[in-house]
């Protein structure tokens, strides 16, 4: 196996001129301080807490999770640039017990001479407990910093030990932005093309920013593939529309993501899947997929319309609906097709009831008429004896004490009382609900008229 790498601030130099030969591009433009990084301003904005900590040259132990291609491993790389601590980047893929125990060896070499290390482990979901566990002494007596990088969840990945003494930041896909600014950037800086001068329509860097997903370094490698592929001449290189489609895998349909063919095609997905006809559903979704479409975008949208357009007709519709979001999101375009594809489907065939979406709108109608309505003393919250002399929770009625397990206590503030804004419809399973309700409204009026009586 080959030994962990010890570098230091001094070490990590960027890749320019000669020193970048035969590198790939998304190597190449690697940043080299936090100025360059895309996206992630949640952590790396202006006062950002991780910013401050690179900053001041005071990192932690800490944990990098996001999707591939996000910037876990840059974010180490720049803290490695900035750092007087001794660096060592380790990986989890090709590194066993063996390798933990030399690289611990060392850093407590350095910490006897006053110098901290620090660790870096990439993908270290993929060490089992043994080899996480060999990190969890010296994590505690601070003979090094730890920073784990990982895309999977570090709640289900990571000794919770060492997870309890870890920090966790989240990184996030990138936006469309964020990639586009990634890909001029390569254009023009020498590290990249800036001496070949490339001619690429921003309709192709938008098209290849959409068909990276939010992933900076698959951005960057088909840009690098389309540029190789581009016809040379003396004005220097041109990417044209059809090495774009061929570089893609697919032609480049019209879709704008920002404009009204997205919102035209996103509709047609709805009300087909609302007038139950999944061919159709299947074929709006299929060109929004292959126009470049987040599919985490039409996930969402299905979900939305599990409740808008299904709701309790068929309560296991939110269920399909967030399975084929989680789907989307673990394993991405193009296989999270088909699982979108079956939700589409389930959806369009599903009973159809639009009566949670209404019940919605009746109370932000009531809530305008009257925004203010006080909260009933009986529901309201007595955690201080103020809040109980001022008889806040008076005559509280706690269902579960009572045989019926509900009450005819009113929950509505007092110029609501009696109004309904939930109305089922006779569809599907949604009719079961009624009927039950139903039966509670009558029960809760026959109470109140003998407690009034």
């Amino acid at each position: 196996m080959d030994e962990p790498t010890l570098l230091t601030g001094m070490d990590m130099e960027p890749l320019t001129g000669n020193s970048a030969a035969g590198q790939p591009l998304a190597a190449r433009m690697r940043p080299s301080c936090l100025d360059e990084i895309a996206g992630q301003q949640h952590l790396l904005g202006p006062g950002k807490v991780l910013r401050r900590l690179i900053e001041a040259d005071t990192v932690s132990s800490m944990i990098f999770w996001g999707p591939p291609g996000v910037g876990k491993t840059t974010l180490a790389r720049v803290i490695a640039l900035q750092t007087q601590a001794a660096f060592i980047d380790f990986s989890a893929v090709t590194s066993g017990i063996k390798e933990i125990r030399q690289v611990m060896l060392r850093a407590e070499e350095n910490r006897i001479y006053g110098q901290r290390t620090i660790v870096f482990v990439d993908e270290i979901h993929r060490f089992n407990k043994a080899q996480q566990d060999a990190f969890l002494p010296f994590v505690e007596k601070g003979s090094i910093v730890l920073i784990g990088a990982t895309t999977e969840n570090p709640s289900f990945e990571v000794n919770s030990a060492l997870l309890s003494r870890c920090k966790v930041f989240v990184l996030q896909a990138l936006g469309r932005e964020d990639i586009l600014t990634l890909l001029r950037r390569a254009l023009t800086d020498e590290r990249g093309f800036g001496r070949d001068r490339v001619t690429i329509s921003e309709r192709a860097l938008e098209a290849i920013a959409d068909f990276s997903n939010g992933d900076a370094r698959s951005a960057l490698s088909t840009l690098e593939m389309v540029v190789l592929n581009g016809v040379a001449g003396e004005q220097g290189i041109e990417v044209t529309d059809e090495i774009l489609a061929q570089c893609l895998g697919r032609k480049s349909l019209m879709y704008d993501r920002d404009g009204e063919e997205h919102y035209n095609l996103i509709s047609a997905l709805h009300k087909s899947m609302r007038n139950s006809d999944p061919d159709a559903a299947v074929y709006w979704m299929t060109r929004m997929l292959e126009g470049g479409e987040d599919p985490l975008y039409i996930a969402r949208r299905v979900l939305r319309f599990a409740a808008e357009d299904v709701g309790l007709a068929d309560p296991r519709a939110m269920e399909v609906g967030v399975a084929a979001y989680q789907a989307c999101h673990f394993i991405g375009v193009p296989e999270c097709s088909v699982h979108l594809a079956e939700a589409v489907v389930y959806m369009s065939l599903a009973s159809k009831s639009n009566a949670m979406e209404m019940a919605v709108m009746e109370a932000k109608e009531a809530i305008e008429k009257e925004p203010d309505a006080p909260v009933p003393l009986v529901i309201r919250n007595a955690p201080t004896r103020l809040m109980k002399a001022l008889d806040y929770g008076k005559g509280y009625q706690y269902a579960h004490d009572y045989a019926e397990k509900i009450t005819a206590m009113e929950c509505l503030p007092e110029g609501l009382k009696g109004r309904h804004f939930y109305h089922p419809t006779g569809q599907g399973q949604e009719a079961r609900y009624r009927e039950r309700l139903e039966q509670i409204r009558a029960w809760k009026e026959e109470k109140r008229k003998e407690n009034k009586g």
